[in-house]
């Protein structure tokens, strides 16, 4: 199991202890290894053009599917947007991402600030998946961390993403 993102002592007092992850699940229609492909690997299928972080319109989400393999958007203007990094690759089961997104929406080279996005994937006796999202570690983005916890647990944030997941990977179950 991958290590936990909790050390914080790098950024002083000025951060809080530790904010409570975002913890989200969904049971699809899909075999397991079926909801991990779609859920990294046809990302582009499913994820909505508004959420991204470039500076125009989103083209598309490429996933490089390999440890340390970077997320990142294509824009229509060409640019490249990075947001995210694979810390594990452990398909069906387990995918793991570092969010390099700073609580201001915008691209954080630094992972020692940002946190990460476990999903976990596990089959069900009856041919179902159940998908489990946490969103942990938050507080190493510092500053506005807390506002950042909020929207990502909000309407728009994982719960939603989960759904238009889950309508690609062949519904809810």
């Amino acid at each position: 199991m991958p290590e936990k993102m909790t050390d914080i002592s790098a950024f002083g007092t000025d951060m809080p202890n530790e904010i409570e992850p975002v913890c989200k699940s969904i049971r699809v229609k899909a075999s397991a290894e079926k909801a991990f492909r779609i859920f990294t690997q046809e990302m582009d299928t499913w994820w909505p053009r508004t959420h991204h972080i470039g500076n125009s319109p989103m083209k598309r989400v490429v996933v490089e599917g390999k440890p340390g393999g970077r997320i990142y958007t294509e824009q229509e203007d060409g640019t490249v947007c990075p947001w995210a990094s694979v810390r594990t690759w452990a398909p069906p089961n387990l995918f793991v991402m570092v969010w390099q997104v700073s609580p201001e929406w915008q691209y954080e080279p630094n992972i020692e600030r940002c946190s990460e996005v476990e999903v976990r994937f596990t089959p069900v006796d009856d041919g179902t998946t159940l998908v489990e999202l946490e969103h942990r570690g938050i507080q190493r983005h510092a500053g506005a961390c807390a506002a950042m916890r909020e929207q990502v647990n909000a309407e728009g944030g994982w719960g939603s993403l989960l759904g238009m997941f889950a309508k690609k990977a062949g519904g809810v179950a």
